[in-house]
């Protein structure tokens, strides 16, 4: 990425940073430095959680989120205006803004806004899915998943 930036004569420049700085690369890198940060947070919740629900360790759950039935074990992040129902959200996951996921179960992993993830049967985990994916069944039976899904995309899984 810099080479290329150099190449189209942009101006690129060096700077010291203070704190720490995670290369971010690959998958494996945006993972841990989610990890990382989420490690770092504490509990709160500003969302509705209702009293089928289970929230545990440091978990942030944001303004305009609701938790229907649900167990979130931390440390994770729900995002404002995300509807979890139904489902499992284990520790170091990330959840963005307004995602919907409902019968799922996914952990250390990172769901970008305007994502919906419904009725998968298998655990979700180290994962990176982008805005705006639609992840849900078709007939088939897999056996695991692991995703790397760009932004705008959608797709069934057989």
């Amino acid at each position: 990425a810099i080479q290329y930036l150099i190449r189209k004569k942009f101006n690129v420049q060096s700077h010291i940073i203070d704190g720490w700085w995670k290369d971010t690369g690959k998958l494996e890198d945006i993972l841990e430095a989610n990890r990382l940060v989420l490690d770092s947070k504490q509990l709160c919740i500003e969302g509705s959680v209702d009293k089928h629900s289970k929230v545990e360790f440091k978990v942030i759950v944001s303004k305009g989120a609701s938790i229907v039935n649900s167990s979130i074990r931390g440390p994770a992040v729900i995002g404002e205006n995300v509807r979890i129902v139904n489902s499992y959200i284990g520790p170091f996951t990330s959840i963005d803004r307004d995602v919907h996921l409902e019968n799922v179960e996914i952990e250390h992993s990172i769901v970008l806004q305007h994502s919906k993830i419904k009725n998968i049967r298998k655990r979700i985990s180290d994962s990176l899915i982008g805005k705006n994916v639609v992840i849900e069944p078709s007939n088939g039976r897999p056996e695991s998943y692991q995703f790397m899904v760009g932004d705008n995309s959608s797709f069934k899984i057989h």
